[in-house]
């Protein structure tokens, strides 16, 4: 009698054991699971492998390994159809950078600073975002003019240049030309009151070493396929970008427009300093 009992309380407890085990596994949400009801995503499934992703660091370098090197400044026309990505509406690129500077992820330097040793304060990069300007305007009922103070906020499709300043420079431990870029700048137009463009003039520097993280954490618009984990970090690393070189390091400082050159001769120039990077390496092998 005593052994029956004890079968039926170990079966009795086998099938409360048996129930709890079930019902944790329905608790359970894997990758493939439906999403639970109270979530609301626009997607299939909860991507997290870009905010997973770690960037790693440089390759170490000595100084004894850089016989040769060159500075390149290069200018990143978003009009142009392969960096339509970069005015994505959703999230524009400027937007990305405006968000990490005020947020402090990010030193950032003066419009001029280009070798990065003046930073600025992040509420002067938020003072970029609005102007303050008087307006004139009619009462409509005693027709008398007054003077009302305007907030414009700034339009990040204002925004459609990047400047890239980089290292060309030659490895002698791999045997292999590199590049490694250094700053990121964004341009904005300079128009007078008729609204004639006047010139051009960069918004501030951020230094690119330093931006890689925040870049790696933000997906880019893949028009092939949506679910490409591709960041901002894979598109400037693997150079899927459209640029052209406004300038080379040289003994007077000058840009190339600064000789002169507009239009399609500034284009033939810079594809010229483009050809001599590329045969500088080729000239270091024989066949």
């Amino acid at each position: 009698m005593l052994f029956k009992k004890s079968v039926l309380f170990f079966f009795f407890a086998l099938s409360l054991f048996a129930m709890d085990a079930q019902r944790n596994a329905e608790q359970i949400i894997t990758e493939s699971s439906e999403p639970q009801e109270e979530e609301f995503i626009d997607d299939i499934v909860q991507r997290r492998i870009i905010f997973e992703d770690r960037v790693l660091p440089y390759e170490p370098l000595r100084e004894a390994d850089i016989p040769w090197e060159k500075r390149i400044w290069r200018v990143i026309d978003i009009r142009e159809k392969i960096n339509l990505p970069f005015a994505y509406p959703e999230m524009p690129f400027i937007t990305i950078l405006m968000d990490a500077a005020m947020a402090g992820d990010v030193t950032v330097f003066s419009a001029e600073d280009d070798k990065f040793t003046a930073p600025i304060h992040p509420e002067e990069v938020a003072s970029m975002l609005t102007s303050i300007d008087t307006q004139l305007v009619i009462d409509p009922d005693t027709y008398e003019e007054e003077v009302k103070i305007v907030r414009n906020d700034m339009d990040p499709t204002d925004v459609k240049r990047y400047r890239l300043k980089e290292i060309w420079y030659f490895d002698k431990e791999s045997s292999r030309m590199k590049v490694r870029i250094l700053g990121i700048a964004p341009i904005l137009d300079q128009y007078d009151d008729n609204g004639n463009f006047l010139f051009e003039r960069p918004m501030f520097w951020i230094y690119y070493p330093q931006v890689r993280e925040t870049l790696s954490k933000h997906r880019v618009f893949n028009p092939f396929n949506d679910a490409s984990p591709m960041t901002w970090h894979d598109v400037f690393e693997n150079r899927q970008f459209s640029s052209f070189i406004m300038k080379e390091s040289n003994v007077l400082d000058y840009r190339l427009k600064d000789y002169g050159l507009e239009g399609v001769d500034l284009l033939l120039e810079s594809e010229k300093i483009k050809q001599e990077l590329f045969n500088f390496e080729h000239d270091l092998w024989s066949y």
